[in-house]
C-alpha cells in the first residue's frame, strides 16, 4: 500500500449517503485542505431511509437532520455550501432512479474540473454505493485521477487498496468525534426496530487509523 495519494489541488468527494463523506475520506480531506487544496463534497441521496417506520422521525424530518449533520461535520474541515452539494435523491432506491446517471454527470461536469474524484467502490455491498459507482464510471473523464473507497460490509478485507491515508493520534480522535456527530445514525432514533444504529464495531471500522483507496479503472 502506498503511503498517500499523489498531490491534488481540486478534489471532489462523492458520498452516496450523508455520512459516507466523513467515514470514507475525512482524514484525506483534512490532509488535502491543510496543503491548500480546494475540496468539494457531493452527497447523492437524502439519507431518509435509515430508520423505516419511525413515527418520531418520518422521512422528511430525518433527511433534513442528516443534511444538517453533514453540514456540521464538514465545518470541521472549513467546508460549507457551495462547496457541499446535495442531490437529495431517494435513499435506498438509487439503483432504480433513472435520473441518477444524468444528475451525477451534470454535478461532476458542470463544475471546474477536479484533478481527483473520490467515490464508492463498485463492489461495495450496499446497492446505493454500487449505483453511484456505476454512475461515476459513466461520466466522461477530463484528465482527473479517480479512486474508490469501501464502506460495506465493515468487516471486508482491505488489503488490496493501493493508497492509504494514515491518521495520526489527534486526527484519529477528531475523526471519531466527527463520525459520532452524525447522531441520527448513532442511537438518537429509538423507535425503528429495523433502523441503523452505529455500534462500537461500526465506529472502529468507520474511524480506524487508516483510510484506504483503490485506483478506479
Amino acid at each position: 500500500m502506498r503511503p498517500r495519494l499523489p498531490p491534488a489541488h481540486r478534489v471532489l468527494v462523492v458520498a452516496p449517503h450523508p455520512d459516507d463523506e466523513a467515514i470514507a475520506a475525512w482524514g484525506l480531506m483534512r490532509s488535502l485542505r491543510t496543503r491548500g487544496a480546494d475540496v468539494e463534497v457531493l452527497v447523492v441521496s437524502d439519507g431518509g431511509a435509515s430508520h423505516p417506520g419511525s413515527l418520531s422521525w418520518p422521512r422528511l424530518r430525518l433527511a433534513a437532520a442528516r443534511r444538517r449533520e453533514t453540514l456540521r461535520a464538514m465545518r470541521t474541515l472549513g467546508l460549507a455550501p457551495p462547496a457541499i452539494t446535495f442531490l437529495e435523491l431517494a435513499d435506498g432506491a438509487l439503483g432504480d432512479d433513472r435520473s441518477l446517471d444524468r444528475r451525477i454527470s451534470r454535478a461532476i461536469l458542470h463544475r471546474r474540473a477536479p484533478d481527483l474524484i473520490v467515490g464508492p467502490e463498485i463492489t461495495d455491498a450496499h446497492s446505493d454505493h454500487r449505483a453511484v459507482a456505476r454512475a461515476i464510471a459513466g461520466v466522461q473523464r477530463r484528465g482527473e485521477r479517480r479512486v474508490t473507497y469501501h464502506v460495506w460490509p465493515v468487516q471486508a478485507a482491505r488489503g488490496a487498496r493501493r493508497y492509504g491515508m494514515v491518521l495520526k493520534h489527534a486526527s484519529l480522535a477528531m475523526k471519531r468525534r466527527v463520525v459520532r456527530s452524525y447522531r441520527s445514525q448513532a442511537g438518537l432514533i429509538t423507535d425503528s426496530p429495523t433502523g441503523f444504529t452505529m455500534t462500537h464495531r461500526h465506529l472502529k471500522a468507520f474511524a480506524g487509523p487508516a483510510e484506504r483507496f483503490a485506483v478506479a479503472r
